[in-house]
Protein backbone atom coordinates (compact mmCIF):
# COMPACT_ATOMS: atom_id res chain seq x y z
CA UNK A 1 0.00 0.00 0.00
CA UNK A 2 2.87 2.39 0.77
CA UNK A 3 4.21 2.36 -2.81
CA UNK A 4 0.78 3.23 -4.18
CA UNK A 5 0.50 6.12 -1.75
CA UNK A 6 3.95 7.49 -2.62
CA UNK A 7 3.41 7.27 -6.37
CA UNK A 8 -0.09 8.72 -6.26
CA UNK A 9 1.02 11.50 -3.89
CA UNK A 10 3.77 12.49 -6.33
CA UNK A 11 1.21 12.47 -9.15
CA UNK A 12 -1.22 14.66 -7.22
CA UNK A 13 1.45 17.15 -6.13
CA UNK A 14 2.91 17.36 -9.66
CA UNK A 15 -0.55 17.96 -11.14
CA UNK A 16 -1.44 20.57 -8.52
CA UNK A 17 1.82 22.48 -9.04
CA UNK A 18 1.27 22.41 -12.81
CA UNK A 19 -2.32 23.65 -12.52
CA UNK A 20 -1.40 26.35 -10.02
CA UNK A 21 1.40 27.58 -12.30
CA UNK A 22 -0.96 27.64 -15.29
CA UNK A 23 -3.56 29.55 -13.26
CA UNK A 24 -0.96 32.14 -12.25
CA UNK A 25 0.28 32.56 -15.83
CA UNK A 26 -3.21 32.70 -17.37
CA UNK A 27 -5.08 34.80 -14.84
CA UNK A 28 -2.60 36.70 -12.66
CA UNK A 29 0.15 37.40 -15.19
CA UNK A 30 -2.51 37.47 -17.96
CA UNK A 31 -0.24 35.90 -20.59
CA UNK A 32 -3.06 35.52 -23.18
CA UNK A 33 -3.30 39.33 -23.40
CA UNK A 34 0.33 40.37 -23.32
CA UNK A 35 3.45 40.02 -25.43
CA UNK A 36 6.20 37.56 -24.50
CA UNK A 37 8.11 38.41 -21.34
CA UNK A 38 11.88 38.32 -21.82
CA UNK A 39 13.43 36.74 -18.74
CA UNK A 40 16.98 36.17 -20.06
CA UNK A 41 18.74 36.32 -23.43
CA UNK A 42 17.72 32.70 -24.02
CA UNK A 43 14.40 32.33 -22.15
CA UNK A 44 10.99 33.99 -22.44
CA UNK A 45 7.54 33.45 -21.01
CA UNK A 46 5.11 33.16 -23.91
CA UNK A 47 1.49 32.15 -24.43
CA UNK A 48 1.04 29.20 -26.77
CA UNK A 49 -2.15 27.15 -26.96
CA UNK A 50 -0.99 23.69 -27.96
CA UNK A 51 -3.66 21.41 -29.42
CA UNK A 52 -1.09 18.63 -29.93
CA UNK A 53 1.12 16.41 -27.83
CA UNK A 54 3.94 17.68 -25.60
CA UNK A 55 6.25 20.28 -27.13
CA UNK A 56 3.79 20.96 -30.00
CA UNK A 57 4.19 17.54 -31.62
CA UNK A 58 1.32 15.90 -33.53
CA UNK A 59 -1.24 18.71 -33.56
CA UNK A 60 -4.86 17.66 -32.99
CA UNK A 61 -6.84 20.67 -34.18
CA UNK A 62 -10.28 19.04 -34.00
CA UNK A 63 -12.57 17.84 -31.21
CA UNK A 64 -11.97 14.24 -32.33
CA UNK A 65 -8.20 14.81 -32.19
CA UNK A 66 -8.50 16.32 -28.72
CA UNK A 67 -10.53 13.35 -27.45
CA UNK A 68 -8.06 10.96 -29.06
CA UNK A 69 -5.18 12.61 -27.15
CA UNK A 70 -7.21 12.48 -23.93
CA UNK A 71 -7.83 8.76 -24.53
CA UNK A 72 -4.11 8.17 -25.19
CA UNK A 73 -3.21 10.01 -21.96
CA UNK A 74 -5.80 7.96 -20.05
CA UNK A 75 -4.33 4.76 -21.50
CA UNK A 76 -0.82 5.76 -20.52
CA UNK A 77 -2.02 6.60 -17.01
CA UNK A 78 -3.76 3.21 -16.76
CA UNK A 79 -0.54 1.41 -17.72
CA UNK A 80 1.39 3.50 -15.21
CA UNK A 81 -1.13 2.73 -12.46
CA UNK A 82 -0.80 -1.02 -13.11
CA UNK A 83 2.98 -0.60 -12.89
CA UNK A 84 2.56 1.39 -9.67
CA UNK A 85 0.57 -1.44 -8.11
CA UNK A 86 3.52 -3.81 -8.65
CA UNK A 87 5.40 -2.03 -5.85
CA UNK A 88 8.47 -0.73 -7.68
CA UNK A 89 11.36 1.05 -5.93
CA UNK A 90 11.37 4.77 -5.12
CA UNK A 91 13.03 5.85 -8.36
CA UNK A 92 10.35 4.11 -10.42
CA UNK A 93 7.59 5.37 -8.10
CA UNK A 94 8.83 8.91 -8.62
CA UNK A 95 9.00 8.47 -12.40
CA UNK A 96 5.52 6.96 -12.58
CA UNK A 97 4.09 9.67 -10.33
CA UNK A 98 5.62 12.44 -12.44
CA UNK A 99 4.34 10.94 -15.71
CA UNK A 100 0.82 10.51 -14.32
CA UNK A 101 0.79 13.99 -12.75
CA UNK A 102 1.98 15.63 -15.97
CA UNK A 103 -0.44 13.69 -18.15
CA UNK A 104 -3.38 14.53 -15.91
CA UNK A 105 -2.34 18.21 -15.79
CA UNK A 106 -2.39 18.42 -19.58
CA UNK A 107 -5.69 16.50 -19.81
CA UNK A 108 -7.25 19.03 -17.44
CA UNK A 109 -6.17 21.81 -19.84
CA UNK A 110 -7.65 19.97 -22.83
CA UNK A 111 -10.96 19.53 -21.00
CA UNK A 112 -11.03 23.16 -19.78
CA UNK A 113 -9.62 24.99 -22.78
CA UNK A 114 -9.55 22.55 -25.71
CA UNK A 115 -5.74 22.87 -25.81
CA UNK A 116 -2.78 22.82 -23.45
CA UNK A 117 -1.35 26.10 -22.15
CA UNK A 118 2.42 26.35 -22.75
CA UNK A 119 4.62 29.14 -21.42
CA UNK A 120 8.32 28.27 -21.46
CA UNK A 121 10.24 29.42 -24.54
CA UNK A 122 13.96 28.62 -24.74
CA UNK A 123 15.83 30.03 -27.74
CA UNK A 124 19.30 30.55 -29.15
CA UNK A 125 20.47 32.33 -32.32
CA UNK A 126 16.90 32.73 -33.57
CA UNK A 127 16.01 29.06 -33.04
CA UNK A 128 13.19 28.42 -30.57
CA UNK A 129 12.62 25.11 -28.81
CA UNK A 130 8.87 24.34 -28.89
CA UNK A 131 7.07 26.03 -26.00
CA UNK A 132 6.23 23.75 -23.08
CA UNK A 133 4.86 23.78 -19.53
CA UNK A 134 5.52 22.18 -16.15
CA UNK A 135 3.38 19.13 -16.98
CA UNK A 136 5.55 18.47 -20.05
CA UNK A 137 8.61 18.80 -17.82
CA UNK A 138 7.16 16.35 -15.26
CA UNK A 139 6.50 13.83 -18.05
CA UNK A 140 10.01 14.26 -19.45
CA UNK A 141 11.69 13.93 -16.04
CA UNK A 142 9.52 10.93 -15.19
CA UNK A 143 10.38 9.14 -18.44
CA UNK A 144 14.09 9.89 -17.91
CA UNK A 145 13.90 8.39 -14.40
CA UNK A 146 12.20 5.28 -15.78
CA UNK A 147 14.82 4.95 -18.52
CA UNK A 148 17.61 5.44 -16.01
CA UNK A 149 16.09 2.73 -13.86
CA UNK A 150 15.82 0.34 -16.81
CA UNK A 151 19.53 0.75 -17.57
CA UNK A 152 20.43 0.56 -13.90
CA UNK A 153 18.41 -2.63 -13.46
CA UNK A 154 19.84 -4.20 -16.63
CA UNK A 155 23.39 -3.37 -15.58
CA UNK A 156 22.80 -4.92 -12.15
CA UNK A 157 21.21 -8.03 -13.69
CA UNK A 158 24.12 -8.39 -16.17
CA UNK A 159 26.71 -8.14 -13.40
CA UNK A 160 24.78 -10.67 -11.27
CA UNK A 161 24.63 -13.15 -14.18
CA UNK A 162 28.38 -12.95 -14.87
Amino acid sequence: MRSKTIGLSIAVVACLIDQFHKHVMLFWVDMPNRPPIEVTDFFNFVMVWNPGVSFGLFPANSPAGMWFLIAVAAGICAVMLVWLWKKPDRLVLTGIGLVIGGAVGNVIDRLRFGAVADFFDFHVAGWHYPAFNLADSWIFIGVMLLLWDSFRTKKTADSDAG
